[in-house]
């Protein structure tokens, strides 16, 4: 595990975005696993200011995403296909045709299961995986269970989690409670894996997640065994780590 420790969210957001922009630089027909919420906007914000600058090219780029909510169309504002249109798709140069999201409007969850799993062998392990954290340790909608799901599933939200997304709804009864996610196996297997984090109301699931057992109790905690795993964290989110004061460790 590498960790580069920043000084706020807009530092965070510049490290991992040059993460990235590397990846596609380096390969530019790489396959880049996406996530959405709040964390990962500024990181599009600068990969998109790169694009339309000329510094960074997506036509070559596949994308997979690594959840969405079961029950909601894509053109729903709240839908992560329209999350992704509206902060990276729409403003650069990418083939939509080649960015993919679970079908949240897939009524049988096995046949959206099968189908999304079909496409993401397809495509083949993403080059680079972005994830966000929950405070719970889920990564996609992986929630805390009592083993790791390997293939995309449908899942149950958990409280805490539909509380967390509560806030980019009207009221609470709007939040749907299932969402298809990626599976851990699949996320595990992509070549390198970058988690981005930020804020004190983080810090102890970091510390939890990534400095305590490996358990499917905190999903996140696995990646503790990937070859690869980059966390990239603001100070405030490091808080409780006892770590050198270095920027990368």
């Amino acid at each position: 595990m590498k960790i580069y420790r920043t000084k706020d969210y807009d530092d965070m957001s510049r490290r991992a975005a040059n993460l990235i922009s590397a990846q596609i630089v380096i390969k530019p027909d790489c396959v880049l696993g996406l996530a959405t919420g709040s964390t990962p906007i500024g990181i599009y914000r600068r990969l998109v200011r790169q694009n339309q600058e000329g510094d960074l090219d997506f036509s070559q780029v596949t994308t997979v995403n690594l959840d969405e909510y079961r029950g909601i169309s894509p053109d729903n504002s709240q839908s992560y296909r329209f999350f992704m249109n509206e902060n990276l798709f729409n403003q650069v140069n990418i083939d939509k045709r080649m960015t993919y999201v679970p079908d949240g409007m897939e009524a049988d969850s096995q046949a959206a299961c099968r189908k999304y799993d079909e496409i993401l062998r397809a495509v083949g392990p993403a080059d680079l995986q972005l994830l966000g954290l929950g405070h719970n340790g889920h990564i996609g909608f992986n929630e805390p269970g009592d083993h790791f799901k390997k293939e995309t599933h449908c899942v149950t939200l958990s409280e805490r989690t539909i509380q967390a997304n509560r806030r980019f709804f009207d009221s609470e009864e709007e939040v749907p409670r299932e969402a298809y996610t990626m599976g851990i196996g699949t996320i595990m297997s992509a070549r390198k894996v970058l988690l981005v984090v930020a804020g004190e109301d983080k810090a102890e699931i970091v510390k939890t997640a990534f400095f305590g057992p490996v358990t499917p109790q905190v999903p996140a905690s696995i990646l503790q065994f990937h070859p690869d795993f980059v966390l990239v964290a603001d100070e405030a989110a490091l808080s409780q780590c006892d770590l050198p004061l270095s920027g990368q460790l």
